[in-house]
């Protein structure tokens, strides 16, 4: 199936222990977990796809609401020019490339397609 451009299409989650979030999820909603190395572990049955990322620092607001895009560097200029700030610019990652933004009140997403080759 086709991914849909600039739907909701994952969701992620800050963790100071993964093992602790995989256990408390799992066991509470039956939600299942991939890990990708250390510091990131994906989770599926949820309704809708997302990951945890291990972090150091003190939760506050940790979701991150990620959407799909097929052009990131189209997406990326769009937001500029409509006042978005990017956070974090493009990088790649195992099966794509995404950055983060802020939207003019300061809320972070992300923006993510798959990779190239």
């Amino acid at each position: 199936m086709k991914t849909p451009n600039i739907h909701i299409n994952y969701i992620e989650f800050k963790s100071t222990d993964l093992e602790v979030s995989k256990t408390f999820y799992s066991k509470a909603f039956g939600w299942t977990f991939t890990d990708y190395g250390p510091n990131y572990t994906a989770f599926e049955n949820a309704g809708i796809s997302g990951g945890f990322e291990k972090t150091e620092a003190l939760v506050n607001n940790g979701v991150l609401v990620v959407l799909h895009h097929k052009n990131l560097e189209n997406i990326k200029q769009k937001v500029i020019t409509l006042g978005g700030k990017i956070s974090v610019d493009i990088f790649s990652f195992p099966g794509g490339k995404r950055f983060h933004f802020l939207d003019p009140s300061g809320n972070e997403l992300a923006i993510w397609c798959e990779s190239d080759d």
